[in-house]
């Protein structure tokens, strides 16, 4: 019974150790690992044609991640929201996105994808079908973040951002 705790408690703490080890040698600052999820937010509203406006939304970091935000402020109808979800999931499985989950509330319906490199991201539907698109970094080394360089696709707004305003032929 006792070589067997010990084995289980060995296999436990070379896990942690592992798992520590990737953490602390990697090179990606949270500011780079922030720049990549820019880009990967760019790449996902870049596939939207016609394109929409937005802006940004809250950065948040954690001890060793950064959540980057984009906020849709075209109004998008209830007609066309199924295809905008369509266009965005088959573009992110164009890029090699594993899809990880799709709620397909009628209301309120989301899509949860994940990169080969770790950052996840997500399309969620809020009030008055506004979208939001949320990247997220995977641990990397711990840094100071700048907000955001790339200028938004329409007004920049500070918080709160208010609902969807801007009408378009298509989306609307």
């Amino acid at each position: 019974m006792r070589v067997l705790t010990l084995a289980c408690a060995a296999v436990l703490l070379s896990g942690c150790d592992v798992g520590d080890r990737a953490t602390d040698t990697t090179d990606t600052t949270m500011q780079q690992a922030a720049e990549q999820a820019d880009s990967k937010l760019d790449a996902a509203l870049g596939a939207i044609e016609p394109g929409v406006e937005w802006t940004h939304g809250v950065t948040t970091t954690g001890s060793c991640d950064v959540s980057r935000r984009r906020v849709v402020m075209t109004v998008i109808s209830r007609e066309r929201l199924g295809s905008l979800l369509g266009l965005v999931q088959r573009s992110w499985e164009k890029a090699g996105y594993r899809i990880k989950s799709v709620n397909k509330d009628e209301e309120f319906p989301a899509i949860y994808a994940q990169s080969s490199d770790g950052f996840g991201i997500a399309l969620t539907v809020g009030a008055e079908r506004q979208v939001f698109f949320e990247a997220t970094t995977p641990c990397v080394k711990p840094s100071d973040v700048a907000s955001p360089t790339t200028p938004p696709h329409g007004p920049a707004y500070k918080y709160p951002v208010p609902r969807p305003n801007v009408h378009s032929d298509f989306w609307s």
